[in-house]
């Protein structure tokens, strides 16, 4: 497991492809049994690990996922998403590059629930708000660096492939090939908030997956100068 930060109420790990945060009906062991084995044993702890989950990523998606050690902080940490008040960015690899270097982009999003997918519409559902920047170039993909501005569900994955530029393995939106391992090129790479109990800032990169053509193309030192 690889742990990126933990204190006494947060731990923040780096989530791999493939790895599922909540249960689900496959009955693969969620990331959070593996977080509180984690806990039990460093600290010795007997009886039940609290743990809450505060947010969650897609399973083909990798990188920074937060947990909560308290309910105090639980608590906060909800509120702290739900009002905007954690900067969250994210890489994505890109099939296509967008026609504008860098944009906003706004959409209206509704969500199919028998399909787990969402799409834009022009009447209805909820407003969606993102920038990207582009970072890099390969042959056949780009880089580009998403800042989202609100949490709707497959977010990113919608509002990138509306604009032709699905997202590298994401065959539900558009991408011609999946990614030989089953994920998808979007990678949760950043959160900065303000701690719920503390006070202090907590800025946290997750690295690359590290077979992963993030890793393979943009190598040990990143276009935004952070560490692979």
């Amino acid at each position: 497991m690889n742990v990126l930060y933990e204190d006494n109420h947060l731990i923040i790990v780096n989530k791999a492809p493939g790895e599922i945060t909540q249960g689900d009906k496959t009955g693969d062991e969620p990331l959070g049994e593996a977080v509180k084995r984690y806990i039990k044993e460093r600290y010795h702890k007997p009886g039940n690990v609290f743990l809450g989950l505060v947010h969650r990523l897609d399973r083909p998606t990798s990188g920074i996922v937060v947990m909560a050690r308290t309910s105090k902080a639980l608590a906060r940490m909800n509120a702290l998403f739900r009002d905007g008040g954690v900067q969250k960015t994210y890489h994505a690899l890109l099939c296509n590059a967008p026609r504008e270097p860098q944009a906003t982009l706004e959409h209206r999003l509704a969500r199919d629930e028998r399909r787990n997918k969402s799409f834009v519409t022009a009447a209805g559902g909820q407003r969606a708000v993102l920038d990207y920047t582009t970072l890099g170039r390969t042959e056949r993909y780009t880089l580009v660096e998403v800042r989202l501005h609100t949490g709707r569900h497959h977010q990113i994955r919608c509002q990138l492939a509306h604009i032709g530029c699905p997202i590298r393995g994401d065959l539900k939106y558009g991408a011609p090939r999946s990614n030989r391992d089953g994920s998808i090129s979007l990678h949760a790479r950043r959160v900065r908030f303000e701690h719920p109990v503390s006070g202090r800032i907590i800025d946290v990169t997750a690295p690359y997956p590290p077979d992963s053509l993030f890793a393979v193309a943009f190598g040990a030192t990143q276009p935004d100068g952070t560490p692979a």
